[in-house]
């Protein structure tokens, strides 16, 4: 069983490998005084970074679980996210309304993808 981890801190790593499947921690936006429509590009922008630094691909997501902090915003977060999501490559996914950590992020995403 082959286990790697990448941008690893004390609390999380950004990124495991496990054999064949790829597991990110929660992405945010950098931008916190963005709108959710900005918020929801530059999060996808780090999950795409991400998932190629480690030799995987946005069409290559099996699961994303998306948490936002009104629902009000979903129609938003969904036309930046339709945009971004390859054609004939939609994951698995949910979309909950969360307590976000910090008062001013309005969306962050957990994705799972294979290699």
């Amino acid at each position: 069983m082959t286990i790697e981890r990448y941008q690893t801190a004390a609390r999380m790593s950004k990124v495991v490998v496990h054999e064949n499947t790829i597991y990110l921690c929660g992405q945010v936006a950098e931008d916190r005084s963005a709108n959710i429509m900005d918020q929801t590009r530059t999060m996808l922008e780090k999950v795409s970074d991400l998932l190629f630094s480690v030799g995987s691909s946005p069409e290559k997501m099996l699961s994303a679980t998306i948490y936002l902090k009104n629902m009000d915003h979903f129609k938003d977060m969904n036309t930046v996210w339709d945009s971004w999501v390859p054609e004939g490559h939609a994951p698995a996914r949910a979309c909950v309304q969360a307590a976000m950590a910090s008062p001013d992020l309005l969306v962050e995403i957990s994705v799972i993808a294979a290699k």
